[in-house]
């Protein structure tokens, strides 16, 4: 008897047929791939072949061929698709291709990450600048001038206060109501054009301030500060030691107004609170405030940040309009 398992008793079919060497059923010996077990004799173009062309159809096996001692007698034929023996090994399977839908999701998926990564890298340089992809300096920092905002006026621009403490108007004298007429030498005629000024001027220069005051024209020096600067003023005058003046008066009652007969504003007050500094010192609802601790007055802004700022428990010198007569009055201020 023959040894070879997939060997016939007919010599020509010997010569055509072998067997696998996987599942050792009989196979043409031109063939590189079993079309039972799905086994391949290597992974060259030819067993590649093999299997694409018999992936999906039968094979008869040759007439006379019969399965070697304890092998189950063959079908006639037999598809790649029925179930393979155990003993038979892995299958290798053909990959599948990618559905038309699966592809529009990629392309999808691949376009929406593409436009994240370039707004990613081209927002920053274009925020804030006139055109894509076109990258321009920051703006220099702006020069602070230290006045509670600017608003316009009459021939020029004017503000209600001058805060924080030592701010740079504050240390020029300036005062609320004051109507800034030119900046550094520039004719100022609205807030805007004042800003664009400010914007302009590198910090910690010194610059010529022409104003008026009770229809006066005058002149100062102001040396303006940087942002950070003026923070810190701000800080620091929050957590002073001494705390804040009191005075006792209504400071939403008090008013902006004309004083008669002598062509400048004061501020009218309104109601004086009951044994606090002001009613204990005399001064009394409807009197005109024109100074405080020698400094002018004439917005309650002012008045309010005069007071806030003074020592408490200290004696300053008041001097209002009362009728037609001047008065200066001492009070003791008390502490908020």
């Amino acid at each position: 008897m023959s040894q070879n398992p997939g060997a016939s008793s007919n010599p020509g079919l010997e010569q055509s047929v072998t067997a696998c060497s996987n599942c050792h059923l009989p196979m043409p010996s031109g063939l590189r791939f079993c079309r039972n077990c799905g086994y391949r004799l290597g992974e060259g173009p030819a067993e590649y072949t093999e299997t694409v062309r018999f992936q999906n159809g039968h094979h008869a096996v040759p007439p006379g061929i019969r399965p070697t001692s304890g092998q189950e007698p063959l079908a006639t034929s037999y598809n790649l698709n029925a179930p393979i023996p155990a003993e038979a090994g892995p299958l290798k399977r053909r990959r599948r291709k990618m559905s038309g839908m699966t592809w529009i999701f990629l392309g999808l998926l691949a376009f929406f990450l593409c436009a994240g990564i370039i707004t990613a890298i081209f927002s920053p340089a274009r925020r804030g600048f006139g055109g894509a992809g076109v990258v321009v300096a920051p703006a220099p920092p702006q020069s602070f001038f230290g006045v509670s905002g600017f608003d316009n006026a009459e021939n020029g621009v004017t503000f209600e206060n001058v805060e924080p403490p030592n701010s740079p108007a504050d240390k020029a004298g300036l005062v609320g109501g004051d109507i800034i007429t030119s900046f550094d030498g520039t004719p100022v005629t609205d807030e805007d054009e004042l800003a664009g000024l400010l914007r302009a001027t590198p910090i910690g220069k010194t610059v010529e301030v022409v104003y008026l005051r009770d229809g006066e024209t005058k002149t100062t020096a102001l040396t303006t500060i940087s942002r950070k600067e003026a923070e810190g003023l701000t800080a620091a005058f929050r957590k002073r030691p001494e705390g804040y003046a009191l005075m006792g008066y209504d400071t939403g009652d008090s008013e902006r107004v004309e004083v008669p007969g002598m062509k400048i504003f004061g501020v009218r007050m309104g109601e004086i609170r009951q044994s606090r500094p002001a009613d204990l010192a005399g001064v009394k609802a409807g009197d005109i405030i024109i100074e405080f601790d020698k400094v002018p007055i004439r917005t309650p802004e002012e008045l309010a940040s005069r007071v806030r700022r003074a020592i408490p428990y200290s004696t300053v010198t008041v001097v209002l309009i009362r009728g037609t007569e001047r008065l200066e009055i001492p009070v003791k201020l008390g502490k908020q």
